[in-house]
């Protein structure tokens, strides 16, 4: 599957999660709820993906150093329906805004070489210890480590039931 990485960040984003649901849907051998979930990094309107190397990741952080960014996530969940082969589709996109910190070399340096930036979107993990490159975060946090649960939640609230702490 390709993902859409170009265009609008809202639109790409929803469709990635829309092609994973379907995907996974496509698989199986009973119908069953499924949910795809995409989430990336937006700077000025243009998505910039997971880094595949170090230099990359360099240069996604400089770009992201003492700036406010978007970090939006596509949910799409598929229901079966009674009675037939039908499946009911909801979707949402979240959408929160994450400022970095101004960034030295040094501090760049040291994130780097802990490897965290790999297979992330805008390569850092703001639930790890690239949380001492976010200045501060507005919207859902748990939107930004990539499952905004609050908006799954108003797609279908019986969700929640099978939700165990």
């Amino acid at each position: 599957m390709a993902e859409v990485r170009t265009g609008d960040p809202a639109a790409a984003v929803l469709a990635n999660a829309r092609a994973k649901a379907v995907a996974v849907a496509e698989q199986l051998s009973e119908r069953a709820a499924v949910l795809g979930v995409d989430t990336d990094v937006a700077l000025d309107g243009r998505l910039l993906g997971k880094a595949d190397t170090e230099a990359e990741a360099r240069e996604r952080l400089e770009a992201l150093s003492g700036r406010t960014h978007e970090v939006l996530s596509g949910l799409s969940l598929l229901l079966p329906q009674p009675g037939g082969d039908e499946m009911e589709e909801r979707t949402a996109v979240e959408v929160s805004w994450v400022t970095f910190a101004p960034l030295d070399d040094r501090v760049i340096d040291l994130y780097l070489a802990s490897g965290e930036w790999r297979d992330r979107a805008g390569a850092y993990a703001v639930q790890g210890i690239g949380s001492m490159l976010v200045e501060r975060v507005e919207g859902d946090l748990a939107n930004v480590i990539g499952l905004p649960l609050r908006r799954l939640l108003a797609l279908s609230p019986e969700v929640a039931r099978n939700i165990r702490p």
